[in-house]
């Protein structure tokens, strides 16, 4: 089963800050951590990440659900250029709740020049019944509460010109 959750919002910078910003620079800067979300510390063998079938290993720092290190690998599914980025978040190292993997969509529209309109929305992936209503209310309390946290960490980055770690 999955469980579906999104957020949008405004950036006011150019399109190709709000849609790089996101997966092309420092992704520590991004997830910081929030209550039993650790924070991302940071990535490895990420030598080609932003580009379409590629990985990077994400390691987090510990917390009460974490040991830290190693936590998941994200995979880019598909990329169209100033538009939409999907990504897939899976082999977790830790139980995450019964979910199976994660799958991300952020979707930029520019509403006029420098008034971007960002769509972010996350799948959640579960595999056993059990833990559904689990599922259900950590999704759409815990998660979508992470998920404007992410979304403000990557307003500061884009409207702040960020460098980008990776192309």
């Amino acid at each position: 089963m999955t469980f579906q959750i999104s957020v949008s919002t405004i950036y006011h910078c150019s399109l190709e800050r709000a849609f790089k910003t996101p997966m092309l620079c420092d992704v520590a800067k991004v997830h910081t951590g929030y209550g039993i979300m650790p924070a991302v510390t940071h990535t490895t063998d990420d030598e080609n990440w932003g580009k379409i079938g590629f990985s990077k290993k994400v390691y987090a720092a510990k917390s009460l659900t974490q040991k830290g290190g190693w936590a998941s690998n994200d995979t880019v599914l598909e990329r169209i250029e100033n538009k939409y980025w999907k990504i897939e978040v899976s082999n977790f190292q830790a139980w995450m709740l019964g979910f199976t993997k994660f799958t991300g969509e952020w979707q930029t529209t520019e509403l006029e020049p420098n008034k971007i309109q960002i769509d972010y929305t996350y799948t959640m992936h579960s595999g056993n019944p059990l833990f559904y209503p689990l599922n259900w209310l950590f999704t759409n309390t815990f998660w979508k509460t992470y998920m404007k946290r992410v979304l403000e960490n990557v307003r500061k980055m884009a409207e702040g010109n960020e460098t980008y770690m990776f192309e």
